[in-house]
């Protein structure tokens, strides 16, 4: 959420940040209810201050035996108490809206952000390996015939219905080495604390992490009400929510291994085949919360985390700055990395690692004590580390054989017991 102060402060650059998002005209709107908001209650602290006055002069009068005047008083302490009822009433329900419209606004943009519409327009930044070449024409994943037996989306259609996989045997086994390989390396090598969080969250956790309002239609809601989480960057980040930590208690680094759920409202047509798109998928996050002049470096550093698991896997990547018109709600600076898939003869994304700045600590009320012992608001920081499913897709398709097997990364078999591949017939050997 934005800060108001800084938009009373300097409107025209607030104005401009948001032009670069497709947003103009705001700040008036914001400033006027603003106004509003602020004059109700300049007015009800001068009603206070008419009728704490009045009520002393009540026992005065009273003394007296003015009745009159005691009357009059007694009359102008009531009716004061009405006007500073509802001033204060006025006033909450002017916060109330600009608070709404608030949380409807994006990040700003960084200066170093590129100016796009799409996602024609982002900026590679660099490429890693060299895109495999095959003899053969390349399959996607679904379709290699040694995937086939352990990658079920029928029976998941009848379970589920569409956009679910049912996994089993050597596909299964991978994939859950994945998950493992990128938790280990995460925890052992670059130092996040692993975590296991609920995938079911209040509304107040959804608004801090910025999935409410704006995408409640991409998310799963209970009958009771509870969210079933997108990305366990919702629960990570929030476990600072309401919270005033000592400086010295930062940076803390998190990662862990979830069941995410997405409603892919908006995607109809896109990516039905496979196992790409889907409603319920497995991801290792990555979260950081840190001190503000630690937020520039570690992104770079979490964006290396990601970099490097793919590495090891050999899977040929390149890194892209996304654009103004690609950059998602609540980061100030997003880096995708997006993995080479041969079945689609393309790079396809399998990690967002963002910046978001104070923008979700302020949605949380999450704070750290500076120097001089005054709250400040943390900076937060997420990304993929990685999407396992696309993962799998990749070391799939990579990996096919012209017969219809898989070998697999050698980087993958510590976590495979030494096994090397999946036969034409689905069998982990």
């Amino acid at each position: 959420m934005h800060d108001i102060r800084a938009i009373r402060e300097n409107p025209a650059a607030f104005d401009a940040a948001m032009a670069r998002r497709g947003l103009s005209g705001l700040s008036s709107q914001i400033l006027a209810l603003d106004e509003a908001r602020r004059s109700r209650i300049t007015s009800a602290e001068a009603a206070q201050a008419d009728r704490n006055a009045a009520s002393k002069e009540v026992g005065a009068a009273k003394a007296k035996g003015d009745e009159a005047e005691f009357e009059r008083l007694r009359a102008l302490v009531a009716a004061k108490k009405d006007e500073i009822a509802r001033l204060e009433d006025e006033a909450k329900a002017e916060d109330s809206r600009l608070r709404d419209l608030l949380m409807t606004l994006p990040n700003r943009p960084y200066d170093d952000v590129p100016d796009g519409d799409d996602e024609d327009d982002n900026v590679e930044m660099h490429r890693w390996g060299d895109p495999v070449q095959f003899a053969f024409e390349a399959k996607e994943h679904f379709e290699i015939k040694g995937v086939k037996p352990g990658m079920d989306f029928e029976t998941a259609a009848k379970l589920s219905g569409s956009r679910f996989v049912l996994m089993s045997g050597a596909v299964a086994r991978v994939h859950r080495a994945l998950a493992q390989m990128m938790l280990d390396i995460h925890t052992t090598e670059n130092g996040l604390t692993e975590t296991i969080t609920p995938v079911l969250v209040r509304d107040d956790a959804m608004y801090g992490t910025n999935q409410l309002p704006k995408f409640a239609e991409d998310s799963y809601r209970t009958t009771e009400g509870m969210w079933l989480i997108p990305t366990s960057e919702v629960t990570l980040t929030n476990i600072v929510r309401e919270t005033i930590i000592d400086a010295d208690y930062l940076p803390r680094r998190y990662t862990a291994h979830s069941q995410c759920f997405r409603s892919e409202a908006g995607s109809a047509g896109k990516d039905t085949s496979g196992m790409l798109r889907q409603h319920q998928f497995e991801k290792v996050e990555m979260v950081s919360v840190v001190h503000p002049d630690q937020s520039e470096d570690e992104q770079q550093r979490m964006l290396k985390c990601a970099e490097g698991i793919l590495e090891r896997l050999g899977l040929a990547y390149r890194t892209v700055c996304l654009c103004t018109g690609d950059l998602g709600f609540g980061a100030h600076r997003t880096f995708d990395i997006e993995v080479w898939l041969p079945g689609q003869n393309a790079y396809r994304e399998i990690s967002s690692v963002s910046t978001c700045g104070e923008f979700q600590a302020r949605r949380m009320n999450a704070r750290f004590r500076d120097e001089n012992g005054k709250p400040q608001f943390v900076h937060t920081l997420n990304g993929s580390g990685l999407a396992i499913g696309r993962t799998l897709i990749a070391v799939l398709e990579n990996g096919q054989t012209a017969e219809g097997g898989v070998v697999l990364p050698q980087g993958l078999g510590p976590w495979l017991g030494g096994k090397s591949q999946i036969t034409p017939d689905g069998a982990l050997v």
